[in-house]
């Protein structure tokens, strides 16, 4: 029993590492999906070869996160590896077997829970962020909330088809910034990367934009198809865009009468 205990324990503490590791790495700039990622490929020594590692690697930060990690993955499964192979030992030798599996399936359905659950992670990761902050010199940027994303606003990639409204033209052409549409940057099918891309830069079929708005509009424009249709479809999006920021005009004036200003 205490060898199932001791594996219960030791999953807990490798659920905790690699959850604080994939949060740090996010604290850093990081996607949350790419963080998770790179924190279990570390922990579990898979050691993925993608651009992400090397932007892992590039990062001074990202990097000794990476290391430390690396170190705790190697002591951490060479010790589920002897927990297991003891409490398979004591299992087969225990006059009441079923006590131990049962034991040992409750224990890991009850990780499989705290591993999936919303509420959980919510909780955790703000107790997390909170010990980062208060005691490591991590750079911190809370991209969340600096962006709105909680306010129905989100950055994406759109990779661009052939038959996309968006493919063959100009951002000047495109004029997103008129839908309510940032463009940061555009990655081309050949590797190329364009940061702060001007007018000028010619959106082709294959290029993935990295596009910041709200969500309804992106979702939109990710479904419009050149043609009439698609014109049709912008012209209406800056005339809603344009509506909305003479409403949010309004209400800031109207507030301003109210508070005296």
């Amino acid at each position: 029993m205490f060898a199932i205990l001791s594996l219960l324990t030791v999953a807990i503490l490798s659920l905790l590492v690699t959850r604080i590791a994939a949060l740090a790495l996010m604290l850093t700039g990081l996607s949350r999906d790419a963080a998770r990622f790179q924190a279990r490929s570390a922990f579990t020594g898979s050691g993925f070869t993608t651009t992400e590692s090397e932007s892992v690697i590039n990062h001074p930060v990202r990097r000794q996160i990476i290391m430390i990690l690396m170190l705790l993955g190697n002591v951490g499964i060479a010790t589920v590896v002897a927990t297991v192979m003891l409490s398979m030992l004591q299992t087969a030798t225990a006059e009441q077997w079923w006590w131990h599996v049962a034991v040992f399936l409750g224990g890991f359905v009850g990780l499989l829970f705290l591993a999936k659950s919303r509420w959980v992670e919510h909780h955790l990761n703000q107790v997390i962020a909170f010990g980062l902050k208060r005691w490591t010199r991590l750079d911190v940027t809370d991209y969340v909330a600096l962006l709105q994303l909680h306010n129905g606003y989100a950055v994406t990639e759109m990779q661009i088809e052939p038959e996309d409204w968006l493919a063959g033209k100009s951002l000047a052409d495109a004029a997103l910034s008129e839908e309510g549409v940032l463009v940061l940057g555009i990655q081309r099918a050949g590797g190329t990367y364009v940061g702060a891309p001007r007018g000028g830069d010619e959106i082709h079929a294959g290029d993935t934009l990295i596009l910041y708005a709200s969500t309804r509009r992106l979702e939109e424009l990710d479904e419009r198809t050149q043609g009439y249709r698609g014109e049709l479809a912008h012209n209406q999006a800056v005339v809603e865009y344009q509506a909305s920021r003479e409403g949010n005009g309004r209400t800031n004036g109207e507030a301003d009468k109210v508070a005296g200003r």
